[in-house]
This record gives structure tokens, sequence and C-alpha cells, in this order.
């Protein structure tokens, strides 16, 4: 099996608010794949003590935990489990009815001998290859097809469209949620190759059009994961002059890029 893993902070000085892991159970068969992308909240108060790598730790760990220790459940089943184990964690002194409670965009992948099941909940990217070296992007696409009109910032959504019918979803405290995510199931036969990517990561395709999916999952083949982040962060220092002059997001972003071949 081959493996790579890289998460880097999008501002050095700052946590990361990515969240990546990988488990392989001591059956020696199967394994599950698990990436988070933080919420970074606005200025102001978001109703909780904890910071979001607070959040993301926790809910990637029991996460994580789940997908391997309980095979009986369902991928949404296990999602929703995950979000009511965190907000539990953390309900008698937070207020997690707060529109910026902390909380998550989700990757998950689990494969067996037989099948590779998969969730996405937001806009981080899950690519998966065929043998015939195909490549489907597994994604959640609801943020995207909002008019850019309805969205507080080129960064952070307004609290009308967030986790609102119409709008898109994130893992936050409610466990409902987990049935709004995208999921399917392919033949372990179908997929040699998986690929997941926070948002930080797929600029070089979604910001910089530097190649489509395919193109992307064929760098991160052939140069490896850290170049990919190494080669958006330079696309980013090229483009501050024109982020700032715009107002857009900010220049950097936290980026993961985990690479498995099951």
């Amino acid at each position: 099996m081959r493996t790579e893993l890289i998460s880097e902070p999008g501002d050095p000085a700052r946590p990361n608010e990515d969240f990546a892991a990988l488990a392989l159970p001591a059956s020696g068969q199967g394994g599950a794949l698990v990436v988070l992308d933080g919420v970074t909240p606005p200025p102001g108060d978001d109703g909780c003590l904890h910071s979001v790598p607070w959040f993301c730790a926790r809910l990637g760990g029991a996460l994580t935990e789940l997908s391997v220790s309980r095979q009986d459940l369902s991928l949404p089943e296990a999602l929703s489990r995950a979000i009511l184990h965190t907000a539990d964690a953390h309900a008698t002194t937070c207020d997690l009815s707060h529109p910026r409670t902390p909380q998550a965009t989700v990757v998950l992948a689990r494969w067996s001998e037989a099948a590779v099941e998969y969730l996405v909940l937001s806009d981080s990217v899950l690519l998966a290859e065929a043998p015939d070296g195909a490549v489907s992007a597994l994604l959640d696409d609801r943020l995207a097809r909002i008019p850019r009109a309805s969205l507080a910032t080129d960064a952070i959504a307004d609290t009308t469209v967030r986790n609102k019918e119409g709008g898109f979803f994130t893992a936050a405290a409610d466990p409902s949620v987990a049935a709004r995510a995208v999921t399917g199931e392919l033949p372990r036969s179908a997929v040699r190759t998986l690929v997941a990517l926070t948002d930080g990561a797929t600029r070089w395709t979604e910001k910089f059009r530097q190649g489509d999916w395919t193109d992307l999952f064929t760098f991160v083949r052939k140069e490896g994961a850290a170049a990919l982040v190494e080669r958006v962060r330079v696309l980013e220092s090229a483009d501050r002059e024109e982020r700032i002059f715009l107002g857009r997001s900010k220049t950097h972003d936290d980026a993961t890029v985990a690479y498995v071949e099951p």
C-alpha cells in the first residue's frame, strides 16, 4: 500500500484547522480515510469557548474510530454519531445553536475487500481512480452552486445559506446533517487509488485553473502530495497583490492532501 499525507497551515503563526487520518485495522483488511477542513469563523462571538482545531480533532478522532471499529454502521451513521459525541463534549459550556459554532467539511472513505464507501460534505474533494486510469471527482457541489451575491465574503458564507435548505451543509452540532452528505459505494475492483483534498489544495484546479481533476490527480501521483501544496503556495503568492486589491479571501489557506492506494 502506498500512502502520502500532508497537512500544512496557511499561516505558520496560526494553528492548522484541517484534520486528516488514515486508519488500517489490525485485521489487515480494509481501512478508512478521514479529512476535515475546519471553517474559519469571522472575528466576533461564535458562542463557543473552544477553537476550530479543538473541534476538528474531536470530530475527526471520533469519526476515525467509528469508521473502523463499527463496520456495521453506514458512513452517515458514523458521522451522525461522531457529531453527537463531539457536541456532548461541549454542550454544557457552549451555545451550540449559534450559527458560527465550530464546524467542518468532511471527506470519509472506507474500503473492504468488496467495496469502497464514500461520504463528502461541503467543498472538500475525493478523487477515485479506476484501474484503467479514469478519474472520478466525488463532490458535494452545493456551495459552488450558490450565487456569490448570497455569500458574505469570498471565504465566509452567510448564515442565511449555511446549513439551510437551498444552501449548503457542514458538520457542526446537529447530527441530522449527516443525512445531507453525498454518499455512494463503488466495487473494490473499480478503485485503484483515492485522493482526498481540502479546498486549500483544490485551489490548483478551482481557483488557479492549472488543470482539471484528472490533471490534479496525475500531478499528485507523479510529483507527490507535498509538491502539490508547494505549487499552490507559489500560485497564491503570485496572486497576492490582485487578491488584496479585489478584497478576496486570504492569500494562503490550510491545505491537506491524502493519497492512498488501498
